[in-house]
């Protein structure tokens, strides 16, 4: 499968640097986050566009690093089984499961979310909060965003699994 691992490259690629960008959203919120705080507590200064900022930032960090964490294996897997199972065994599951359950998901969450997006996109929709951010349809976006990282992500996935299920080799980490 030459052309496959091609294309599970190229995504591999673009989930890893995706993620580890997002990734410094954790560092900048928590940065964010220690601001609001001692500009509340310390100076009595409240500002609803900082909260609401790490509200977008945290939104972010979860959605779009979803991917990342589907191709680290980082996500929650019920170990009990799994971890007994052979390489030929887990490649099995993995992919049914993707094919099953993640892929369905992942198009239904595009489905459902694509309308209720463009809606807030076609009014400019902003926080209902005075001096809020005026991009809640930049946030809503990240519902699709996420789903059709997570539905890219699973196809390198399945095409890793599959590669391994061809070749009889271990099952690639």
């Amino acid at each position: 499968m030459p052309n496959s691992r091609a294309i599970i490259s190229a995504i591999d690629s673009l989930t890893e640097i995706s993620g580890k960008l997002i990734a410094w959203l954790a560092f900048a919120m928590t940065l964010l986050t220690v601001f609001v705080v001692i500009l509340r507590y310390g100076l009595g200064i409240g500002s609803i566009a900082m909260q609401e900022l790490t509200v977008y930032m945290h939104a972010t960090l979860f959605m779009l690093g979803a991917a990342y964490t589907l191709k680290s294996g980082s996500h929650v897997r019920v170990d009990i089984f799994y971890r007994r199972f052979t390489p030929r065994t887990r490649a099995w599951v993995n992919s049914m499961g993707t094919i099953v359950f993640l892929m369905p998901l992942c198009l239904f969450i595009i489905g459902t979310s694509w309308e209720f997006v463009a809606n807030s996109w076609a009014i400019h929709e902003t926080s209902a909060e005075p001096g809020g951010i005026p991009a809640v349809f930049l946030l809503k976006t990240l519902i699709p965003l996420m789903a059709a990282n997570l539905l890219l992500q699973g196809f390198a996935e399945v095409l890793r699994n599959a590669a391994a299920l061809v070749s009889q080799g271990d099952y690639p980490e």
